[in-house]
């Protein structure tokens, strides 16, 4: 049996809650959530202890013991982004393997030091939004894209990380700038790449997840996000938790934080290129 360890801002949340059984599903029982630390009790929920005793894992004191403990080693924190820093500090000394769950990093130079220290200590790691693995981006041939329309539901601050991390992993190419072109509760964007091509985004409320490929012929073909991309997130995790293959670059994930950084002060400026 494979042990995972949980470090967590605080535990009752939605990934918290939820990944226990998706991956012991997924694992066939091989790997198995069992210690769990959070750093404050969620204020608008359950405490750590009431969490502990509802999902049967042991709540440990201090961040050391649970990777002493651990197998493997998870760092959710999933809406405070500023606290992955501090949350993977530990972890990433250890060599053992590490996911850090999305948003990675509140800017880009969080995110390069995080990176720095986790391969300054031989530890792997790795971060991602969920959408990257949904089962429409594999059917999209990447050599031929022109342009991307990508857009989806919720507010930038949490859910931008989903639309550009699509973008990035379609594109494979570095984002040069950024400009803001919606209001602040219909954020719209877009990003021009290095090679010339662009990728445009939008979120608004309750709106479904959907691509539009514009190809090197103008040829147009939209996908709807359907598949189980959660479910395809937590296959691939379990995955790297066997086999310790990084499934998604450094570079990439740095260039997303990039992007939604550069996206928060696009909002400053509309109609304004901004650097990336």
């Amino acid at each position: 049996m494979i042990k995972i360890g949980f470090i967590d801002y605080y535990l009752d949340e939605w990934h918290a809650n939820n990944y226990p059984d998706m991956i012991k599903k997924e694992s066939d029982g091989e790997q198995i959530v069992c210690y769990a630390y959070g750093k404050i009790d969620n204020p608008n929920g359950m405490t750590n202890k009431e969490w502990a005793e509802k999902y049967s894992i042991e709540l440990l004191d201090s961040i050391e013991e649970v990777v002493e403990k651990s197998d493997r080693i998870i760092v959710l924190s999933p809406d405070n982004p500023e606290m992955h820093e501090e949350l993977s500090q530990i972890p990433l000394e250890s060599g053992k393997l590490v996911y850090i769950d999305k948003t990675f990093a509140p800017d880009k130079a969080t995110a390069v030091r995080i990176f720095e220290h986790a391969d300054k200590n031989n530890t792997k790691c790795y971060s991602s939004s969920s959408l990257r693995f949904s089962s429409e981006l594999e059917l999209i041939d990447k050599k031929t894209i022109h342009s991307i329309h990508c857009e989806g539901s919720g507010d930038y601050d949490v859910y931008s990380v989903h639309l550009i991390e699509q973008i990035v992993c379609l594109m494979e190419c570095r984002a040069k700038d950024v400009m803001f072109t919606g209001r602040s509760d219909h954020p719209t964007m877009i990003i021009r790449f290095e090679d010339g091509r662009n990728a445009y985004m939008q979120l608004a409320k309750d709106l479904d997840f959907r691509l539009l490929i514009d190809d090197v012929n103008n040829n147009g073909k939209a996908y709807k996000i359907e598949s189980d991309f959660i479910s395809l997130f937590i296959k691939k995790l379990v995955k790297y938790f066997r086999d310790g293959i990084v499934p998604v670059e450094h570079s990439q994930t740095i260039d997303v934080i990039a992007i939604r950084e550069a996206g928060f002060e696009a909002m400053k400026r509309p109609f304004e290129w901004v650097r990336v």
